[in-house]
């Protein structure tokens, strides 16, 4: 009978040869990575620690179990910063057509529209703040584009509720997400996607979805769970050897209620028909059956799905984080800190050396301790040098944020000591320039392939017409603009400007506060514009709305302010020239006051 059992459950878990092909591409990935999770799950158990307990520190002989959170400290340093270099402003995303009719007013301001619109309705900054975690905690971030349609159907009020309709970026897991580490680069190489789902969302996104492999996936996986239902663990454990991640065996996944995802997305050969499939996207379910295998929907080869990498590897596709490297330091702080807190308490409670005839006691404030002859009680005095410690400490501390490139300079703060501006300026700007270059790579790499990925998606599924919300900054007023599938049609490319704008424009500034201190300004200035230095400072610092600037504004307004004063000057004298009127009392206004 078991062997019968054994027999069913394997036939029914025969997987497809497609199946079976991308499932061991799956495996063999991802144990070619198992080192790289690894130091991946170290980095965060620091980041998160609250003590040493859940660390490699915490195997230290110490009983202090104090940690120096400094890897969470430059994380969070690192994270608010790109935020802000990479969005500065609303205005960090421009359109460059590649001919005179893409560049066209109109075009442009469309594109834009619409563009600005979808990243903010669709949680584009909120999606990129997730993925500049990942930037740090992992070394690489992986994004995704897909479109969306949000509208709701009432059936009671018969109405459709608006939603968010349009491209729409997703984050990646990195540790959902496989690929051949060697290939040359991440969009040439085939990605194998993981995603677990509950039998519910499976068939919610089957009658919201007009794909019908959702609703064979939905059918598939219930017929494949209720003839299982009815074997036990023996039988499934004699059945087959294999195990899903994230699950102990096969009985506890088909029994959890959930059921797994892979998805392959590039060249694989079909041992099935022959054939090699290139540029295609396989879907398959619980790792048997093929749901889905058609060529992947998109213009461009490979998909949607980019990759930055943080410190690149030669070789290698998964990249180090700035955090990497530091792991041994941040294990090296918090040794010394509990081996100096362990010393400290040994100080005010040190150990004892008792000789000879030494009745019990409590080793406490005017505690009574009764020696007989010959018996004695010594405290033992552990070495105070320990307490050096902190200057070790706050040379490792100083360390670790160079190393990551986040040093106090960059994230605005100074040390004290610096004799002159320009030496903080040039202080800044040779500390910055990791900082600078990690912001610009991710913004290249990454936010930029996105926004046109997205624009390359709404081409193709734009139907007709959408609305899109458009705010006049200067007037404080929102407008509404209707635009078409022709309208954002056009060749160019969409480029953010905040990370290069915001690097650009530190070192400009820099570099104009170094000059004006220097030794050489009293030559520069008198051949240097006034106009032109201030309509320099209005661009850099993007302060057009405010009208601060105004070819001798200066001038005017001060000539103005002065005919004012003179007016109230005379005004006043007049005031004090005429005579009092009949019935009042007391000295003009400005007579001297009478003596007394």
């Amino acid at each position: 009978m078991i062997e019968d059992n054994v027999i069913a459950i394997q036939n029914m878990l025969a997987a497809d040869d497609l199946a079976a092909n991308i499932t061991e591409k799956w495996d063999n990935w991802n144990n070619q990575r198992s080192g790289w999770l690894s130091e991946k799950e170290e980095i965060r158990n620091y980041v998160f620690a609250t003590d040493t307990g859940s660390t490699s520190a915490g195997s230290l002989p110490w009983k202090n179990r104090t940690t120096l959170p400094k890897l969470c400290q430059i994380r969070d340093n690192l994270h608010a910063n790109y935020n802000s270099a990479l969005f500065p402003n609303d205005e960090w995303m421009k359109w460059e057509g590649y001919t005179l009719d893409d560049e066209e007013l109109s075009k442009k301001n469309a594109i834009q529209a619409y563009m600005s619109n979808k990243v903010r309705e669709g949680d584009f900054r909120t999606t990129c703040s997730s993925l500049i975690l990942d930037y740090i905690d992992y070394g690489v971030a992986i994004a995704d584009v897909i479109w969306v349609n949000e509208n709701k159907f009432d059936p009671e009020s018969e109405e459709t509720i608006p939603g968010y309709v349009g491209p729409k970026m997703v984050r990646i897991d990195p540790n959902e997400i496989v690929f051949d580490p060697t290939a040359v680069d991440f969009q040439k190489s085939p990605k194998i996607t993981r995603s677990i789902t509950t039998l519910g969302e499976l068939e919610l996104n089957a009658a919201n979805s007009p794909d019908q492999y959702y609703k064979d996936a939905v059918a598939e996986a219930k017929e494949l769970r209720r003839n299982l239902g009815g074997y036990n663990v023996d039988d499934f454990r004699k059945a087959s050897a294999y195990s899903v991640d994230g699950f102990g065996d096969l009985y506890e996944y088909y029994g959890s209620g959930y059921v797994e995802i892979l998805e392959l997305e590039g060249t694989v050969y079909d041992m099935e028909t022959g054939m090699l499939l290139e540029d295609y996207i396989i879907t398959i379910m619980d790792r048997r059956t093929v749901l889905r295998k058609e060529p992947i929907p998109a213009w461009k080869r490979g998909g949607y799905k980019v990759m930055t990498g943080w410190r690149k590897r030669q070789g290698n596709l998964y990249a180090m984080g700035p955090l990497d490297n530091l792991v041994g330091l941040q294990y090296r702080v918090d040794h010394l800190e509990n081996l100096k807190a362990d010393i400290g308490d040994m100080i005010l409670a040190p150990p004892l050396k008792i000789v000879g005839d030494v009745e019990e006691f409590e080793w406490k404030p005017f505690g009574e301790i009764y020696i007989g002859e010959g018996g004695d009680v010594v405290p033992l005095a552990p070495a105070a040098q320990a307490f050096q410690a902190n200057f070790e400490i706050d040379r490792i501390l100083s360390l670790m944020e160079e190393m990551a490139g986040a040093p106090k300079q960059a994230m605005g703060i100074r040390s004290p000591g610096e004799k002159t501006a320009f030496e903080v300026q040039s202080l800044e700007n040779a500390a910055g320039r990791i900082f600078q270059e990690k912001t610009t790579q991710f913004e290249i790499e990454l936010v930029e392939k996105v926004l046109n990925n997205m624009l390359e998606v709404a081409k193709r599924h734009m139907q007709g017409s959408d609305v899109v919300r458009v705010m006049d900054d200067d007037l404080g007023v929102a407008d509404f603009m209707k635009i078409t599938k022709e309208d954002i049609t056009a060749k160019g490319k969409l480029r953010p400007v905040g990370a290069r704008h915001f690097a650009s424009r530190a070192q400009l500034l820099q570099n104009l506060t170094g000059i004006t201190n220097s030794a050489m300004w009293g030559s520069i200035a008198p051949h240097m514009s006034g106009k032109a230095l201030a309509r320099l400072v209005e661009d850099t610092l993007q302060l057009q709305r405010f009208d601060l600037f105004t070819d001798n504004a200066a001038v005017f307004e001060g000539a103005e302010t002065q005919r004012l004063v003179q007016q109230a000057q005379e005004d006043l004298a007049v005031e004090a020239e005429a005579p009092i009127e009949d019935g009042a009392s007391g000295p003009p206004v400005g007579s001297p006051p009478e003596e007394v």
